[in-house]
């Protein structure tokens, strides 16, 4: 059975822009939580976007699940992790001027500093995960810097099926053919395999459906649901979508 992290981002997104107290993250992170999620994921960004570094405290005390924080592997958020204690840490590459993570990070481009943090954060305690695109050489590079977990990027796939996989054309085929092959390397080197990026009520089954990966973290989606029909439904939803 595929897990479902549920990424709550987006709210503390419609909550600032008025710099308001509501809607509050935690309370999402409740309500997702009583629908049925496996876990509450957060992007702590450098400049402060959306989730507050006070949003992350507040929700390391009420997560009953497991609290994932997406960040740059930089020395002040690595710091911040250390301080927080989240259970996890996801290892992402994020640029300034981008509306939302673009791409995996380059674990083969820049293995040094990626090494430091994944050892400063597991000599901390908090398992990392490196949010990796669906590239062996990529899966290959994660594993030889001591990650245990991966997130592939399903970026690209969730582009080439906007609506109904059955839609799709031959660029879909491509990309989740990329995604399984990347899936059985990470497991042959030991891995734990998670995906996410884009993934919608339409084409998420796809993804779940591979055995290999043991997690999705979906974000944007069921909070666009969650605007309509409420944070509860939105996610018990999605979890049906998976064929939960």
């Amino acid at each position: 059975m595929t897990k479902l992290g549920v990424n709550i981002d987006h709210i503390a997104t419609i909550r600032q822009a008025r710099r308001a107290i509501e809607p509050d993250p935690v309370a999402a992170a409740v309500l997702a939580e009583l629908a049925g999620a496996d876990g509450i994921t957060v992007h702590l960004r450098g400049d402060r976007r959306h989730i507050q570094y006070s949003d992350v405290l507040r929700l390391r005390e009420s997560v009953t699940t497991r609290l994932n924080v997406e960040m740059a592997a930089t020395a002040e958020m690595i710091q911040m992790a250390l301080e927080l204690k989240p259970d996890q840490a996801t290892l992402v590459a994020e640029r300034e001027s981008e509306i939302t993570t673009e791409g995996g990070l380059n674990v083969i481009g820049t293995p040094e500093s990626v090494f430091k943090a994944i050892e400063t954060l597991t000599n901390g305690g908090i398992q990392v995960s490196l949010f990796i695109d669906p590239e062996q050489e990529q899966v290959d590079a994660a594993a030889d810097l001591g990650a245990l977990m991966i997130e592939l990027n399903t970026r690209a796939f969730s582009e080439a099926s906007p609506k109904s996989p059955d839609l799709a054309g031959p660029a879909l085929s491509r990309e989740l053919t990329k995604i399984v092959q990347a899936s059985e390397r990470g497991r042959k080197k030991g891995l734990k395999v998670l995906a996410g990026h884009g993934l919608t009520y339409r084409n998420v089954r796809v993804i779940s459906d591979i055995p290999e990966i043991e997690e999705l973290n979906i974000g944007h989606n069921i909070i666009a649901r969650a605007a309509l029909v409420g944070m509860e439904r939105a996610v018990r939803e999605m979890l049906q979508a998976m064929g939960r």
